[in-house]
């Protein structure tokens, strides 16, 4: 393992450019592959602290035409700027911030900001040099679906000058909250996102495990701090997936908690090199800056002023201060490799978002061991957890893997484990790339929950509204309710429980009873035999492919006494229509997964 003394303390010289890593290697090897053969924008995924800049460096080194880099923060474009000229070679800046405005030369590094508000600058030919023909965007999580964001106007303005135009993203964290995975396909051979991602392809990905254990990264120390802790559980995150800052006040204004917190924070500080601290809002900031020592901390949020702000992050660069309070403006593009301590006092909405805070102190320095990770926020995130890409759909909900019985591909869900066993998952289709006769990728057509066409029986996504087999329009589970409620001999339950009973028949042959209940009190039965491969056929086929909390896993019951053994692993349908047939009532529909104008039951087991 590498020695995590021996980092990098400056640029090299001109004379001796830097050497990259074998993955950094591997990342250049596997961009230039694809833009080879395609002209499909792609991500690079790289944890905080890898030497994207080093990646973009060479990238831009090698390119043939022109390049433009770009990036949302001036500390960005002065870092990849930097690590380009370690090269011996010269670029342009394009940034307002740092009151450059170049855009001759083969390659610019540019503040989005700044481009986007002077395209003509990026008209070719400019100087004497031809249209840019690889757009590089750091962080490009940042980049919106809205075809009206700055990146996009800049990406549109270019393409127009060149069609052909190659765009590569580089990321730690490659999704968005409310959105999702930024990307359409993995280079392992599955689907990531939707597919209307902008970014088609991630060609690489490095994980932060691989990282840690190879010496190139701080490892991560985790303790549970010893004091009170905040409590968020009861807050849930807004529309936009972000908490609401005076939902967070609430929690953490004039805590009784607050001042033991810091405490213990100075207390573990007494040996580190430098302390950063995540505070839940600006007044929450305000008050943990007051329980520092007042020479050796500082505070920085989203109103401080350009100036002060670059020179509070030199004073704390150059160990003047110790500690810096911020309010998540210090999660990307900021670089202290000293820092050693991360003191998390707010909730994070994701584990994207977590990696990017505790990434803040993982990057090598002299005399650093490890980073210290002290979260007094009870935030549930395991550091090296893969992102599943979807907001988290219950507290107790963790990643799981699901094994596609159509294609094998191991696919990751939200779900919830009973040991080892996966008796739930949030899963709707497989996430695998098969390859068709032609040879061409494309998703693997499994769905584990969907919604059957009456017209043409193609299975749909559950949130569909036109089926993608013969585009009729979805008949609406509303429609389907008011309908029903209409009839005479229909009857409509509102779930709220189902009973699984073993029993005999007339003839003593054993049968399964399932009863769904009402809040009122009405019943509405079904009965399943198992005795033969036919039956359980059947039985599959209209129980337990909707009943199944994680479908599409093996299991196939042969008996009523196996499924009533197994009951964990069943949902009950949110409503039942029943339809009276001669004396008796018959069950017709099963509406799962609904969501529409009327109340489910509000205990639904």
């Amino acid at each position: 393992m590498r020695d995590p003394n021996k980092a990098a303390c400056g640029p090299p010289s001109p004379s001796s450019p830097p050497a990259l890593r074998p993955y950094q290697q591997q990342a250049v090897g596997r961009v230039v592959e694809h833009f080879r053969a395609s002209d499909e924008p792609a991500v690079v995924v790289l944890p905080t602290g890898s030497g994207k800049s080093l990646v973009i460096a060479e990238l831009a080194r090698l390119a043939r035409g022109r390049v433009l880099v770009l990036a949302h923060v001036r500390e960005l474009v002065e870092q990849n700027h930097a690590k380009y000229l370690a090269y011996g070679l010269e670029a342009d800046i394009f940034s307002a911030g740092l009151g450059r405005k170049e855009s001759g030369r083969q390659v610019v590094f540019g503040s989005v900001q700044s481009v986007v508000r002077h395209l003509h600058a990026f008209d070719s030919p400019s100087q004497g040099h031809g249209q840019f023909t690889l757009l590089v965007i750091d962080e490009c999580h940042r980049v919106s679906l809205d075809e009206g964001s700055s990146y996009r106007q800049v990406i549109e303005h270019l393409q127009r000058q060149n069609p052909r135009l190659k765009v590569l993203g580089l990321t730690a964290t490659p999704y968005r909250l409310g959105q999702g995975f930024i990307y359409y396909r993995h280079h392992h051979g599955m689907v990531r996102g939707d597919e209307t991602c902008f970014f088609r392809d991630c060609v690489f990905e490095q994980p932060l495990r691989l990282m840690v254990k190879q010496g190139y990264l701080a490892p991560p120390t985790r303790v549970d701090a010893a004091v009170e802790r905040y409590d968020f559980s009861t807050l849930s995150p807004a529309a936009s997936g972000l908490y609401r800052e005076e939902e967070l006040n609430r929690v953490v204004a004039g805590h009784r908690a607050t001042p033991g917190i810091i405490a213990e924070i100075v207390e573990r500080a007494a040996e580190r090199q430098g302390v950063m601290i995540f505070a839940a809002s600006v007044a929450h900031a305000e008050e943990v800056l007051g329980y520092l020592p007042r020479a050796a901390a500082a505070l920085i949020t989203g109103a401080t002023p350009g100036r002060e702000r670059e020179r509070l992050i030199g004073a704390f660069k150059d160990r003047e201060i110790k500690y810096l309070v911020n309010v998540a403006v210090l999660t990307t593009g900021f670089d202290a490799p000293h820092v050693d301590l991360i003191a998390i006092l707010r909730p994070t909405e994701s584990v994207g978002l977590y990696q990017q805070i505790v990434g803040r102190g993982l990057r090598l320095a002299p005399g650093k061991g490890d980073c210290l990770i002290l979260d007094y926020a009870g935030n549930p995130w395991d550091l090296y957890a893969p992102e599943v890409g979807s907001p988290k759909p219950a507290s107790d909900a963790e990643p799981v893997q699901v094994e596609c019985p159509e294609c094998g591909h191991a696919n990751l869900f939200w779900g919830k484990r009973d040991g080892e066993l996966v008796i739930e998952h949030y899963g709707r289709r497989c996430q695998g790339l098969v390859e068709d006769a032609s040879g061409t990728r494309r998703q693997c057509d499994f769905r584990f929950r969907f919604k059957v066409c009456g017209e043409c029986g193609v299975e749909n996504d559950i949130a569909a509204r036109r089926c993608h087999g013969c585009q009729t329009l979805l008949v609406d589970a509303d429609d389907k309710l008011k309908a029903a409620l209409k009839l005479k001999d229909a009857r409509v339950l509102r779930v709220s429980g189902m009973q699984l009973e073993a029993t005999l028949n007339g003839r003593g042959m054993p049968r399964l009873k399932v009863t769904y209940h009402d809040e009122d009190g009405a019943t509405l039965v079904e009965w399943f035999a198992l005795e033969t491969p036919a039956q359980r056929g059947a039985f599959h086929a209209v129980f337990l492919r909707d009943h199944l909390r994680a479908p599409g896993l093996p299991w196939r019951p042969t008996s009523p006494d196996d499924v009533i053994a197994e009951q964990r692993r069943l949902r009950a349908p949110d409503f039942v229509v029943g339809r009276k047939v001669g004396r008796h009532w018959q069950v017709r529909e099963k509406l799962f997964d609904y969501s529409g104008r009327y109340r489910k039951a509000d205990t639904a087991e």
